[in-house]
């Protein structure tokens, strides 16, 4: 009975062990990225706000020019190209995200007074919203309910995709852990 308590005694003691080892060995990996971090954030400096000015501008020309050489029966608004094109150039890398950072924030931070126009435009047309004002709320409802169908159908498909090119499978227990499995 004493050997058996000596013998879990030293396995809890060896289990206290590895547990600090492994916190220590951890602590030190967090320690190592966070340094990694900051270095890069170090390195890592915005472009002045002029060439900032200039990078979307030069992304809203060019989205203009591939707009307007969309056929008439195609239109595809420059804005939404804007956005693709500086996801694509974001995305490859050929534009950093520092350089286009900053500006970004301000404008966001502007997005309150860049509806005001419309605000006005709805507060002109009164009229119209008395007349259709439901009926107008009934489309907005119902497109809204098609949109969200549309895109978690279209997220479901998407993944589904990508687990047959994968070969992997997740799964969501109970306990909002994810585990993979695989073939």
């Amino acid at each position: 009975m004493v050997v058996k308590q000596a013998i879990i005694a030293t396995k809890t003691l060896n289990d206290r062990k590895l547990i600090i080892y492994f916190k220590m060995k951890a602590i030190k990996e967090f320690s190592k990225e966070e340094e990694i971090m900051d270095k890069t954030k170090e390195s890592a400096k915005d472009a002045p706000l002029l060439i900032q000015m200039l990078i979307y501008a030069a992304i809203l020309f060019v989205s203009q020019f591939i707009s307007d050489s969309m056929p008439k029966s195609f239109p595809l608004p420059t804005p939404v190209i804007g956005l693709v094109l500086l996801y694509l150039l974001l995305t490859f890398k050929i534009i950093k995200v520092e350089w286009v950072d900053s500006f970004g924030a301000a404008m966001i931070g502007l997005i309150g007074f860049l509806f005001v126009p419309s605000g006005i435009s709805l507060a002109g047309n009164l009229k119209i919203m008395r007349e259709e004002g439901v009926q107008l709320v009934i489309v907005i409802l119902i497109a809204t309910i098609i949109l969200l169908v549309v895109t978690a159908y279209t997220t479901r498909i998407l993944n589904w995709v990508k687990n047959k090119i994968t070969h992997q499978d997740m799964t969501v227990t109970d306990d909002n852990s994810v585990s993979k499995g695989g073939k």
